[in-house]
């Protein structure tokens, strides 16, 4: 229970909303209360003074009750439903939004054991199951217990032993039902939302997987297991629902042993009236409808196992600290970035293997560096640490001589562009794609940016409102790489970090981009990660690593001269 306690400080946000909610249920099922018990003693009483007493018989006054009742009964439940699920919805939002806040300042660190399915499981589905916390738990169970005090205290008026009988019937059912429930229908509700996330994750991987799982001839054999998943859920959600109607038949069975004791005391007797008369019926139709307002209340801590098991889900994530702490107050961004790295070391979480040990690096401002290496050798990390993605376990980054870790988040990001490896395509258009990395550039500068990267083509449909990603165009790996170049020009930052840039472009492309960088990045920072040797020799220094350490450092003649490690890769060209 105590999961739950953060999500409901969110209520206090939409606490009058809220409540007015509850007070609309209260009044619904009043309402509805009062229209079977005084429709229900007004036919008994008309049939018991008969035709004789027709006309000393007020039957106004009844009728209208009947009207009022009936009118009220449907007025207060539409707005009860408009206003209950507004401030749910509004609720939902807040939380949300609240997830959301403490999801970005994880990535990539604390997510990074989390596949991306079981995250969007968790920020969507899991978040929508705590609606049931308040239109399927609070509201029915604060809604009951008023309902059973009111309808005690209006029977009390008649007879008090009758009342305190009904009252205490009601009471036991409210405080025992609903534990009792909570605790049978709890593994299946934990069971419900993990197979939930598990059978929604593997859906994810199997669509986006498709290509490869054909290919190989997997298809079947991943389809097997997911819809092996599938069955479990179904089997839980049968359990569920046997679990649903034996409640519902226990409440009905508890009701019906109500309306027989109240048939039995009343019968013999309402108030000191040995001839009751059509009050007998009044105490019986009292008695069926109070019953019907209880009949939410056994399946409503059915669903709070299933609310826990997704608030803990939620909170495992919410609950982390962030591996990289920004500094709070606003710095300076610099005309130009020189760059120092001292010993840094470093390792990903779960690794016994540093991905980068005691690496020193100086870079001037201006100057344009080329990392060399096997695939793992630690290039792209080196890169990430430059970002703050991570932060070394040891050693110092500096930036112009002050340290990386006091820069604030927005400072830091105007003073980097980044051309990463696995370029994102945002399902948008070609405009908003582009203004991800500039909001304020026009659309002339935009197209002119395409001009200059080689992706006029992307302008001959549409211009700028092609639509790009789902259901629109899909770019090829080039043109992926030239658009989050693009990108990074139109960031304009001191110090560019490239990683593979030219990776996937033909030899004559590739000529062009490089170019392009030389002409657009003079006097900005550039450290670019590569496993191609076309243009190096325009470098300033070329640096060669290998298992997280720096092996050779110098110039495209220097290292040459040397006939080491980038000696050989030039020969295997």
């Amino acid at each position: 229970m105590r999961a739950l306690l953060p999500y409901l400080a969110l209520y206090k946000r939409h606490k009058w909303m809220l409540t007015l909610g509850i007070v609309l249920a209260i009044v619904t099922l009043l309402a509805s209360i009062g229209l079977l018990t005084l429709s229900g003693w007004f036919l008994s009483a008309s049939a018991v003074v008969g035709v004789a007493g027709l006309y000393s018989f007020n039957y106004m006054l009844p009728a209208a009750g009947v009207r009022g009742a009936a009118i009220t009964r449907t007025a207060g439940r539409y707005f009860e439903r408009l206003v209950s699920h507004d401030a749910t919805f509004r609720v939902l939002q807040h939380l949300r939004i609240y997830t959301f806040s403490k999801l970005l300042p994880l990535s990539p660190a604390g997510l990074a054991r989390f596949r991306q399915g079981e995250l969007l499981n968790r920020v969507v589905a899991d978040v929508d199951t705590l609606d049931h916390l308040y239109l399927r738990v609070i509201s029915p169970l604060v809604g009951a217990f008023v309902v059973i005090v009111v309808v005690t205290l209006g029977l009390c008026t008649l007879d008090v032993p009758i009342a305190l009988t009904l009252g205490g019937i009601m009471l036991l059912t409210l405080f025992l039902l609903p534990p009792l429930f909570y605790r049978a229908g709890k593994p299946t509700g934990e069971n419900l939302t993990r197979l939930r996330g598990e059978y929604r994750q593997q859906l994810t991987s199997w669509l986006q997987g498709q290509a490869e799982l054909t290919i190989f001839g997997a298809s079947q054999r991943y389809r097997a297991r997911m819809e092996s998943t599938e069955l479990n859920w179904h089997e839980a959600q049968r359990r569920k629902s046997e679990l649903t109607a034996f409640s519902q038949a226990l409440m009905m069975l508890i009701g019906g042993f109500a309306v027989v004791a109240m048939l039995w005391m009343a019968s013999g007797g309402v108030g000191g009236n040995t001839q009751p008369g059509a009050l007998i019926a009044l105490f019986v139709f009292c008695a069926l409808a109070a019953f019907e307002a209880l009949a939410p209340v056994t399946g409503a801590f059915q669903h709070l196992g299933q609310v826990i098991a997704s608030a803990v889900r939620i909170t495992q994530i919410t609950e982390q600290e962030p591996e990289v702490q920004f500094h709070a107050q606003q710095t300076t961004v610099p005309a130009q970035v020189a760059l120092q790295l001292q010993d840094i070391t470093f390792a990903y979480a779960g690794q016994t293997q540093n991905a980068l040990e005691g690496v020193n690096l100086s870079v001037p401002a201006g100057a344009r560096i080329a990392l060399l290496g096997r695939t793992g050798c630690g290039k792209s990390t080196l890169l990430q640490l430059l970002t703050r993605a991570w932060d070394p376990q040891h050693g110092n980054i500096l930036f112009n001589d002050v340290p990386l870790r006091e820069f604030s988040e927005h400072a830091l990001r105007k003073t980097v562009s980044v051309v990463p490896q696995r370029v994102h395509l945002f399902s948008a258009t070609l405009r908003e794609n582009l203004r991800l990395a500039a909001p304020e550039a026009s659309d002339d500068v935009l197209s002119a940016m395409l001009e200059r990267v080689g992706l006029h083509k992307l302008l001959e449909d549409d211009g700028l409102n092609s639509w790009l990603g789902e259901g629109g165009r899909q770019l090829s790996g080039g043109e992926l790489r030239r658009l989050a170049i693009a990108r990074a020009l139109l960031h304009d930052a001191p110090l560019m970090l490239l990683d593979e840039p030219t990776e996937g472009l033909d030899a004559t492309t590739e000529s062009q981009i490089l170019d392009l960088l030389a002409n657009a990045m003079v006097g900005k920072t550039v450290i670019m990660v590569t496993h191609r040797l076309r243009g190096l020799a325009s470098f300033d220094q070329i640096i060669v690593m290998d298992n997280g350490h720096i092996i050779e450092q110098g110039s495209h003649t220097e290292l040459l001269a040397k006939q080491g490690r980038y000696y050989q890769f030039k020969q295997r060209l």
